[in-house]
Parts: structure tokens; C-alpha cells; sequence
């Protein structure tokens, strides 16, 4: 089928990447972001750091700048919201009443904040942090010595704790699990990153739930199911994302914990493709479908998709990496923290190291604090069976390691 107009539903980091995508490998066709923010796209990650703290602005985030899209002739439409996708029709359904035809449609609208009830007369208090205008409204309130209570110690939740902790706020961080980023890092790997955060100053409290919040005209009451009272000026909640999946219902899409795709990210319409946050790609390695919240990967799941519309391959299935800065430190993951021993390779104690996860002499993952040149072997490593002495001796090159396993592999 000849592709003349190619649509995506949402206009973020996938969509971006989609629609350089597509140019970059020829295609001269009509191409139409649809975004219901008020911008272009731009970059969620420095929203949670430099943003947020002021060193940054909204131009130096634009992912497809205005010169840009003029000159690859990329049409954006802001503040426009999609009811539906006619496959019969081949159109995108606007819910202001527009139609537009479309060859291929990629749904790639992201998430949005799970929320929790917040009562009383100040609700303004109490922020979530997903967009551009939700940061610039945070960054308003931060002061130095504001009291900032975060609900949600994942890794946005502990990038703020950074980033207001450098602004002079007095941070305490309530976290629903004993360890915070253990679900994904593993208990002792989230006790590093969770005494990085006390030994800056930020107060951390782990298997705790939150009970109610209210809000008043000076503060807001965060109120414990165990009955403790914290006070505080600003609230922000970060207790995970909900994927947006209404148009792909709307439209007679299958959705499960996100719109489900296959590996190639096809919906059960030919043309129609979910990418992103929203997408539950299945995965041939997990034997699943899995949806991943992670840059790196809607990054990677805009180029295959955009690639498979042009018939080139269009399979992401490698190991998930992201990353987070926190107190000048650099983390980054790499795979998965199934394991039964950890390698670690470099001193915790000194604040710079790599710690492999093996599971069964198999490695499945690997986490680094200021030692990502190590990640880019670790995801090459991931599956091999290796020592764990080997992989924590620091004089064994570990691409060394690698070309070992290639020989042992054609031996």
C-alpha cells in the first residue's frame, strides 16, 4: 500500500522521533502530529532536574524545532484532541469535529498521572509532575526552606527530592515499600540510592501509606495510615502513570495494561501502530506483553515503528536501559534485576561502581553509579554466563569478556 499521510496521535518524544524517522529514510509524504498539549514536542527527562531547577528552558527542550518542521514540511496541530480512528474511513476522528485522512496512524499519547483524593481549599498545593506547564507550576513554589513532602519514591519522585533539595527546600519522601526503587533495582541497590538521598539531607520514610491529604490556605496535612501527621508547604504525588488508552478503545483497539501490539508494534488494524508509554509491545524474550515507561524506549519503539511503515524491520525487543541524575550522581540501568548474586565491580563506599545481576551464573542486568561506559558492555553481556569474580575484577576488560563468549559461542 502507497503511504500518502501518515498521523500520530500524541506528539511526544515517540512521535518525534517517529517523524525524523520517516524523513531521514525518504519518505515524502504528508506528515501530521496531533498533540493535546498547548507545545511542540519537547523532552519529558530534564523536567524532574534542569528544568525544574531553573537551568533550563522550553526552547532548549524542543525536540522538532519550528525551522525544522518548516523545512521537512512536518504539519503539528497543538491543543487538538482525538475521539477516534475509522479504520473504514482511513481517518483521524478530532473531537472539535475535523476529520483527517490517514494512510497509517501511530497511537503514541503516552500516560498520565495515577492521582489520589485530595480535599480542603488549596488544592494548588498539591502537584504531579508530567508536563511542561506541571513543572513551571512546581518551580513556582519551591523556595528555599519550603517543606516538600513527595508521595512516590520511584525515580522521578527522588529526581525532584534532588533537584528541590538544591534549591534550599527541606524534603521528606514517603515511600509505600520498605526500599524505595527496590521493585526495581533489588533491596540492596535501592538502600544505595536510598542513603544517597539521607546522607543529602532528604528525609526518607519507607513502608508507609498515605491515608488522606488535605489541604489549607498555609499547608497541607499528608496523614499516615499509621496515624502520624506530616506538614508541609508543597505536596507533589508520584505514584506511577495510567496509560492513555482512550482512543485506541474508542476506536475497537485491543488494550490491556496499555494498547496491545505485537513485536513488529501492530495493532489488530494493519495500519494503525501504538508505540511508547501506552503500547504493550509483545515481547519474544518475556513471552509477554510488556509496556515500559521509559525514554529509551520510546525512543526505540518511534524508529521501528516508523521504519516498519516503509517496510523496513521493525522489531525492538533489546534490553531496557534508562537512566537518572540525582545529588551530581549519574545512575543508569541496564536489564533486569532478576538475580540470585550480584558482581560488584568498583566500591560503593567510594560512590562509583557497577553491580552485575546474575541469575543462576546468567547475566540479567547490571546497575552503574557513575560508571556508564560500564552499561554499554553490560547490555552486550546480558544472557551470557560469566564469573561473577571475573565480571568484579577491575583489571578484566569487559568487552574482553564478550569476545571470550563470541568464541566460546563459534568454538
Amino acid at each position: 500500500m502507497t503511504l500518502n499521510t501518515i498521523i500520530t496521535v500524541g506528539a511526544g518524544q515517540t512521535a518525534a522521533v517517529a517523524a525524523r524517522t520517516l524523513r531521514r529514510r525518504g519518505f515524502d509524504g504528508e506528515i501530521i502530529l496531533i498533540g493535546d498539549e498547548p507545545h511542540a514536542p519537547y523532552q519529558r527527562p530534564p523536567l524532574s532536574k534542569e528544568f525544574l531547577a531553573g537551568e533550563a528552558d522550553p526552547e532548549s527542550l524542543m525536540l522538532l524545532p519550528e525551522a525544522w518542521r518548516q523545512k521537512q514540511e512536518v504539519e503539528l496541530l497543538t491543543g487538538a484532541a482525538v475521539n477516534r480512528i475509522d479504520s473504514n474511513a482511513a481517518a483521524v476522528e478530532l473531537s472539535d469535529g475535523r476529520s483527517v485522512a490517514a494512510d497509517a496512524v501511530l497511537i503514541a499519547t503516552g500516560g498520565r498521572p495515577r492521582t489520589m483524593p485530595v480535599t480542603g481549599s488549596s488544592p494548588e498545593r498539591v502537584h504531579y509532575l508530567r508536563t511542561m506547564d506541571d513543572a513551571e507550576r512546581l518551580a513556582a513554589q519551591l523556595r528555599p526552606s519550603t517543606r516538600l513532602v513527595l508521595i512516590g519514591g520511584g525515580f522521578v519522585g527522588l529526581e525532584i527530592a534532588s533537584t528541590a533539595k538544591a534549591l534550599g527546600a527541606e524534603v521528606t519522601v514517603l515511600e509505600a515499600d520498605e526500599v524505595p526503587l527496590a521493585r526495581i533495582l533489588g533491596p540492596e541497590m535501592g538502600d544505595v540510592c536510598t542513603r544517597m538521598q539521607l546522607d543529602n539531607g532528604v528525609a526518607v520514610r519507607g513502608g508507609v501509606r498515605v491515608g488522606a491529604v488535605a489541604t489549607r490556605p498555609d499547608d497541607v496535612l499528608v496523614t499516615l495510615d499509621s496515624g502520624d501527621v506530616i506538614s508541609a508547604e508543597v505536596v507533589v504525588v508520584g505514584i506511577g502513570i495510567i496509560p492513555n488508552d482512550e482512543v485506541a478503545r474508542a476506536s475497537g483497539l485491543d488494550v490491556g495494561d496499555g494498547i496491545l501490539v505485537n513485536a513488529q508494534g501492530q495493532t489488530a488494524i494493519p495500519q494503525v501502530f501504538a508505540a511508547g508509554d501506552v503500547a504493550a509491545r509483545f515481547s519474544d524474550s518475556a513471552g509477554r506483553h510488556v509496556r515500559v515507561e521509559h525514554f529509551d524506549n520510546a525512543s526505540k519503539q518511534g524508529a521501528a515503528t516508523a521504519n516498519l511503515m516503509l517496510g523496513r524491520v521493525g522489531v525492538v525487543d533489546s534490553a531496557h536501559w534508562f537512566w537518572s541524575d540525582q545529588f551530581g550522581k549519574n545512575l543508569q540501568f541496564v536489564g533486569s534485576a532478576r538475580y540470585t548474586e550480584l558482581a560488584l565491580r568498583g566500591s560503593v563506599e567510594g560512590g562509583e561502581f557497577t553491580a552485575f545481576y546474575l541469575d543462576n551464573g546468567i547475566v540479567r542486568g547490571a546497575f552503574a553509579l557513575d560508571r556508564g561506559e560500564d552499561i554499554g558492555a553490560a547490555r552486550e553481556l546480558i544472557g551470557t554466563s560469566i564469573e561473577p569474580a571475573r565480571l568484579a575484577d577491575e583489571s578484566t576488560d569487559l568487552y574482553d569478556l564478550l569476545d571470550e563468549d563470541e568464541e566460546l559461542v563459534t568454538a
